[in-house]
């Protein structure tokens, strides 16, 4: 499952999606919304190139790994401190390959999704944040 949405995601549902009988490993990311002095994010996205790119991303893990599965999750839209914003799941046959796809995956994410994050500072002030959230 690739997505973008506004909508939270259930990560035990997705996990749970990602069992398969010949795998032996899932390794999952969760990013969240942390309070380093701020009150809310809004997170926009390019929606069609996001989908694209993460779909690009999960195929280039896939072939340069042997990963059985992966599946992301990307929010967009008004968060609060301790809300989701992106979900990696990747399973394989064994952890090393799960974790090596997971980091090649969220480091892809990070260059190359276009998905940019407004701050909403305690006190009033707003900022751009360069690059990727994650």
């Amino acid at each position: 499952m690739i997505a973008v949405t506004c909508d939270d995601f259930d990560v035990n549902e997705t996990i749970e999606r990602a069992k398969k009988p010949s795998t032996g490993a899932l390794v999952t990311f969760l990013g969240a919304v942390r309070d380093d002095g701020i009150e809310r994010i809004e997170l926009e996205a390019y929606e069609d190139v996001a989908v694209r790119e993460l779909t690009s991303i999960r195929d280039e893990a896939c072939a340069a790994y042997a990963i059985a599965s992966v599946d992301i999750v990307h929010r967009i839209g008004p968060l609060q401190v301790g809300d989701n914003i992106l979900l990696i799941v990747v399973g394989a046959g064994h952890r090393h390959e799960a974790f090596a796809a997971c980091e090649y995956i969220l480091e892809q994410i990070k260059l190359r999704v276009p998905v940019w994050k407004k701050e909403f500072l305690k006190g009033g002030d707003t900022r751009w944040v360069p690059g990727h959230t994650g």
